[in-house]
């Protein structure tokens, strides 16, 4: 059962197609060529693309160039202290959603989930189909089958708590997926988040939420701004293991080259959402 805008991910799929048409054909493909590969019309294809994005398709493909995690790193490098400091997340996260969150306690968590009720259900999202999970407490999970498929996304995430109970229960998260991804109906919620994760691991996911939107920082700083500045190995781990995937902005950490490194539900997605944040913090 699907609840939230369906346009959303209709519009990711002609996205996920032009990515992999550009990638094929480099930044010189015109909108009529990209129209033409769709089977769309060169003003259609335009509209989708500017109704997602708010920007030309030929001002897009710059965002999904290779070489884009390099321009984000030299132009807005985001440096963690500072934004610890400042509070930057608050001010310049997505749909200015005020996150709350709390973790499970590492005893709890040891326990692999036993005795936590988690509900579940699959929502359209601007990335393709998104499996959210949440407690009571908030939402402990979202994945994206875009690229794994949803039986895999379904096992990755049941697989991180595997003796939890879980209910089927889209209505009871819709709320906050809504705010999570832009309600429709032009009503933000709070979006609570419930951690679930090793100690270490939350310090890493606390830090990725003061990464502000269309921003990118590096393994490396993140190491440096939660005080283990040798433990760039364990922090790239730890963000790759991130279970709350968009709102917990792990698609923001780059390899210091520039890179843009692994990403859980796969590379397409990760740069999808670079260009999708970067194209509307420039339009």
């Amino acid at each position: 059962m699907n609840i939230a805008v369906p346009e959303n991910g209709y519009h990711y799929g002609v996205m996920r197609r032009a990515i992999d048409l550009i990638d094929q054909g480099g930044d010189g493909l015109s909108l009529d060529a990209l129209a033409r590969q769709m089977d769309m019309s060169p003003a259609h294809f335009q509209r989708l693309f500017s109704a997602w994005v708010g920007v030309s398709p030929k001002r897009y493909q710059q965002y999904l160039k290779l070489g884009h995690a390099k321009a984000l790193l030299a132009g807005r490098f985001t440096t963690l202290e500072t934004a610890l400091a400042t509070g930057l997340s608050g001010s310049g996260r997505l749909h200015d959603l005020f996150l709350r969150w709390e973790a499970m306690s590492p005893g709890d968590y040891a326990r692999g989930g036993a005795g936590l009720e988690i509900f579940w259900g699959w929502f359209d999202s601007p990335f393709g189909p998104a499996l959210v999970m949440g407690t009571e407490k908030g939402i402990c999970g979202i994945g994206f089958a875009a690229e794994t498929g949803a039986e895999a996304a379904m096992a990755d995430l049941r697989g991180r708590w595997p003796k939890a109970r879980y209910v089927e229960d889209p209505r009871m998260l819709r709320p906050w997926v809504l705010s999570a991804f832009g309600a429709s109906d032009g009503r933000l919620t709070d979006t609570p988040l419930y951690l679930i994760g090793a100690p270490f691991q939350i310090k890493v996911w606390e830090a990725l939420l003061h990464i502000p939107s269309g921003h990118v920082t590096s393994y490396s700083e993140i190491a440096e701004a939660i005080g283990h500045p040798k433990a760039v190995r364990a922090v790239g781990t730890a963000v790759g293991r991130n279970p709350v995937s968009w709102l917990i902005p792990c698609h923001r950490a780059l390899r210091k080259s520039g890179g843009l490194g692994g990403y859980h539900w796969g590379l397409p997605v990760k740069r999808a959402m670079l260009a999708w944040e970067s194209a509307r913090a420039e339009a």
